[in-house]
C-alpha cells in the first residue's frame, strides 16, 4: 500500500523493497512508463483535479457568510480586504510550490508532505512547529464540518416546517441524528486510501460549492431586484450608536477580517495536493495555474456573494443567509441548497482529514513495520467496483477517528467558533510564515536585501492581523459559551 505521507527515509521494509526493485527496474527502462522518478506508481494528478481540490478547500459554507463579514466592514473596507487576501494566499501559494521538491522545484527530491516541505528547507524545532499548526487546523476543521453540515441538514427539514407552518413556527429540530449521518458517510468515504483516489469525490464537492454559491448569490439579486427592497448600508457598515455599539464594532471588525483571511487558507492540504501531480509538464507550474484558477474563481464569488448579499441584506446580513433563514421561498430552492452544501461538506472533510489519515498510518508503519494488522491487504469484491483492499490498521482508526470527532461535535455544537482560533493559530504560520522562509532560503535571498526586507514586512503584517483575529474569535467564543444553551437546536 502506498501511504501518501511516507517519506524515503522512513518507508516500511516491504515499501523499501518493492521501491528497490523498481528502481532496478527503472535502471533498465522495462517499466519506467509505469512509475515516477521515486519509484511511486506513476501520478496522475492534471490541472483539472488540483483546481477542484483548491476550490473544495477553498470554498467552503462560509461563502454565504462574506455578507456578514461585509457588512461589518462596509463597501469600501470589505472588498479591499477580500482582493488583499486573495492575492497574499495566491502569492505564498506560489511560494510553497516551489518548495515541493528540494533543492530544485523542477528536478529536486519530491517532498510528500507539508512537513517534509519544511524538514528538507528549515529543518530544526520548525519541523514540530508545522506539524502542530498543521494538524490541529486539520483536526478542527473536520470537527467544524460535522457541525455545519448538520445544520444545512437540519436546515432542510426547518424549510419545510416554516413552508408548511410559517416563518414565525419555532420548527426546532435535533441536529444530533444528522451528524450521526454524516458521521457514518465519512467512515465510508475514510476507507478511500489517500489523495491519488479522491479526485472523483472533489469534482462533485466543487460543483456542489458552485451550485449552492450561485443559488446564494442569484436569490440575493432577486432580492435586491424586489419592489420595494430598501435596506441600511454604508461606506463602513454597521453604525456605532445605532446598530451596535463602539466595542461590538471593533470586535466585530475583527472577526470579519479573520473569516476573510481564513476562507482563503488551503496551504494546509496544499503539498499534499501538488503530490497528486503528474511528473510532466513539472508540478511547479501546474500547481501554480491551479492555485491562480482557484483562487481567483473563489475571488470572484466571495466578492459576489459578499457584496450582493450585503445589498440585500444591509447591516443586518445573518451570519449565513441559506441556513440562516435570509430567504424562506423559494423553500425547494433553499432545500436543494442546503442539500449543496452538506454534499460539499462531504468531500471537503475527506480533503482535510486524509493528510491526518497518511501522517498517523505512515507512523505506524515506521513504528511496527512487522505488524500484520498494520500493513497487510484483505482483498474484498464489491460489487459492480471490482477488488478493494482492505487494511485493517486503516478501517479501526480512521473509523474511530470519524466517531470521535462526531462525539466533540455534540458535545461542543458552537465548536465552529473554535475554527477562528484554530486557524488565528495555522494561517499565519502555514499560509504565509513557512512559506516565506522557505523561498528565502531555498533562493539563498540575502539579508537586508530588498526583496527579504519587503518578504518580511509581509510576514510581519500577516503576524498582527493573525493575532488581532485571534483576538476577535476569543471574544466572540467567550460570548457564544456566555450564551450557550446545551439543547438548543435551533441553528
Amino acid at each position: 500500500m502506498h501511504i501518501l505521507e511516507k517519506t524515503e527515509k522512513n518507508m516500511a521494509p516491504e515499501f523499501q523493497k518493492s521501491t528497490m526493485y523498481v528502481s532496478n527496474e527503472l535502471e533498465s527502462g522495462d517499466v519506467q512508463k509505469n512509475f515516477d522518478d521515486d519509484g511511486r506508481e506513476k501520478r496522475t494528478g492534471t490541472l483539472l483535479t488540483a483546481s477542484a481540490h483548491i476550490i473544495t478547500a477553498v470554498i467552503g459554507s462560509g461563502v454565504l457568510s462574506l455578507a456578514w463579514a461585509i457588512a461589518q466592514l462596509g463597501w469600501v473596507a470589505g472588498p479591499i480586504v477580500l482582493f488583499v487576501f486573495s492575492f497574499i494566499t495566491y502569492f505564498t501559494s506560489t511560494l510553497l510550490a516551489d518548495c515541493y521538491r528540494s533543492p530544485g522545484p523542477i528536478s529536486g527530491k519530491r517532498n510528500y508532505t507539508y512537513m517534509d516541505v519544511v524538514r528538507s528547507h528549515l529543518g530544526g524545532f520548525k519541523v514540530t512547529l508545522c506539524g502542530i499548526a498543521q494538524y490541529a487546523n486539520l483536526v478542527g476543521v473536520t470537527i467544524g464540518y460535522t457541525i455545519t453540515a448538520s445544520i444545512s441538514m437540519v436546515a432542510v427539514k426547518r424549510s419545510n416546517c416554516f413552508h408548511k407552518n410559517g416563518h414565525k413556527a419555532s420548527c426546532s429540530i435535533d441536529s444530533y441524528p444528522y451528524m450521526i449521518i454524516f458521521a457514518v458517510i465519512q467512515i465510508i468515504l475514510s476507507q478511500i486510501p489517500n489523495f491519488h483516489k479522491l479526485s472523483w469525490l472533489s469534482i462533485l464537492a466543487a460543483v456542489m460549492s458552485f451550485a449552492y454559491a450561485s443559488i446564494g448569490l442569484g436569490l440575493s439579486i432577486a432580492k435586491v431586484a424586489g419592489v420595494g427592497h430598501h435596506v441600511k448600508t454604508s461606506l463602513t457598515g454597521v453604525i456605532v450608536g445605532v446598530d451596535v455599539s463602539g466595542t461590538e464594532k471593533v470586535w466585530r471588525s475583527f472577526q470579519a477580517i479573520g473569516d476573510i483571511a481564513f476562507a482563503y487558507a488551503y496551504s494546509t492540504v496544499l503539498i499534499e495536493i501538488q503530490d497528486t501531480l503528474r511528473s510532466s509538464p513539472p508540478e511547479s507550474k501546474v500547481m501554480k495555474r491551479a492555485s491562480l484558477a482557484g483562487v481567483s474563481t473563489t475571488t470572484l464569488f466571495y466578492i459576489l456573494c459578499g457584496t450582493i448579499g450585503y445589498a440585500a441584506f444591509g447591516n443586518d446580513a445573518p451570519g449565513n443567509f441559506l441556513t440562516g433563514f435570509g430567504f424562506y421561498e423559494p423553500f425547494w430552492l433553499i432545500d436543494f441548497a442546503n442539500v449543496c452544501i452538506a454534499i460539499h461538506l462531504i468531500g471537503a472533510y475527506q480533503v482535510f482529514c486524509q493528510p491526518l489519515y497518511g501522517f498517523v498510518e505512515a507512523r505506524a508503519n515506521q513504528r511496527w513495520p512487522d505488524s500484520k494488522f498494520i500493513t497487510s491487504q484483505h482483498a474484498i469484491q464489491v460489487p459492480c467496483c471490482g477488488a478493494y483492499n482492505v487494511n485493517l490498521f486503516r478501517l479501526v482508526w480512521r473509523t474511530a477517528y470519524v466517531v470521535v470527532t462526531a462525539v466533540i461535535a455534540m458535545i461542543f455544537p458552537f465548536f465552529n467558533d473554535f475554527l477562528g482560533l484554530i486557524g488565528a493559530g495555522s494561517f499565519y504560520p502555514l499560509t504565509v510564515y513557512f512559506p516565506i522562509e522557505m523561498h528565502i532560503a531555498q533562493r539563498k535571498i540575502p539579508k537586508y536585501s530588498f526583496t527579504w526586507v519587503w518578504l518580511k514586512i509581509l510576514s510581519w503584517t500577516c503576524l498582527i492581523v493573525s493575532l488581532v483575529a485571534a483576538a476577535g474569535s476569543i471574544q466572540g467564543l467567550a460570548t457564544d459559551v456566555k450564551h450557550y444553551k446545551p439543547f438548543s437546536t435551533q441553528q
